[in-house]
């Protein structure tokens, strides 16, 4: 008899530890997800987004602060670019309300760690992954007067960020042009990049990647397409050279990340504008850039 109470504080002490072990799981501890398939360099994942071979359904976790949410009629734009260009019939659109970061403006650092707070879906079973940040701050080192403003940027194979506060003032200078499209024009073309364009991560099968001049002065690819009229033309974006994106060469947005692409906000609405005489038309991609990503998988 003298054994029971002895049992039951031990049942007690068990069930303690055990609601203390799911309590923390609940946080922001690990939870045994292996994400380091999530982690890779933009354009790794290439291969995966396009075919079906490893994965057949495409799962895109929208993070979005609260009020900046992407309208519905980019959203529908960018689905249909997806399943025009890749095999992927099943596509799932998640959202998840975030508050603000409260921040003036926002590094490619401060939005990984932002990531890594928020981020909810990884890679599991037949089923791709991929985030996308919609934030009210601005990108770090932006500078309106120079007309230097960044809609979004793509820093690993399945991370991207679009910069909704920046594309919305953008698009308020123009009469003819919507937040939708700039929002289409830019989830697109980064799109495009994860796709591995141009020369990141899908070979090219004709040469037609263009060239900027470095921080060395050095003429490099740029990952960017030389076809006229092309979604992923060089045009789209400035050079990340400190000499061509005017800042300074210790930061660059990156502080140690290499972006596969930086947007520039004044080259899409250009872009865009120069569409409207038939009505704003958002640039698919070309003949070149298709190539590439049929030989590399694509529908």
């Amino acid at each position: 008899m003298k054994k029971l109470p002895f049992l039951w504080f031990l049942g007690l002490l068990l069930s303690v530890l055990a609601c203390s072990k799911n309590d923390n799981n609940d946080g922001n501890e690990d939870t045994g997800v292996d994400k380091s398939l999530n982690l890779l360099a933009t354009g790794d994942s290439a291969n995966d987004i396009l075919s079906n071979g490893s994965y057949d359904k495409l799962l895109i976790e929208i993070g979005y602060v609260s009020g900046y949410q992407p309208t519905e009629t980019a959203i529908t734009n960018f689905t249909d670019f997806l399943k025009e260009h890749t095999f992927k019939e099943d596509i799932e659109i998640t959202y998840k309300e975030l508050g603000s970061p409260d921040e003036e403006s926002l590094s490619l650092q401060e939005i990984s760690d932002l990531e890594q707070e928020n981020r909810t879906e990884y890679n599991t079973g037949s089923t791709l992954a991929i985030y996308i940040y919609f934030t009210d701050s601005p990108a770090e080192d932006d500078d309106e007067d120079e007309g230097l403003v960044t809609l979004g940027a793509v820093y690993r194979n399945t991370s991207m960020v679009i910069h909704e506060a920046t594309v919305r003032k953008l698009a308020g200078q123009s009469f003819s042009i919507d937040v939708s499209d700039v929002e289409a024009a830019t989830l697109n073309h980064e799109f495009g990049h994860l796709f591995g364009l141009v020369n990141l991560g899908t070979d090219m099968v004709v040469d037609h990647e263009s060239q900027s001049e470095n921080s060395d002065g050095e003429m490099v690819g740029d990952n960017h397409c030389n076809v006229d009229g092309c979604l992923m033309r060089a045009e789209l974006t400035f050079s990340l050279s400190a000499k061509t994106y005017g800042v300074s060469e210790k930061n660059m947005y990156t502080e140690g990340f290499t972006p596969g692409c930086v947007l520039s906000g004044n080259n899409v609405l250009n872009l865009l504008q120069s569409k409207t005489a038939r009505g704003v038309e958002i640039p698919g991609l070309g003949a070149s850039c298709i190539q590439d990503i049929q030989a590399n998988g694509a529908r």
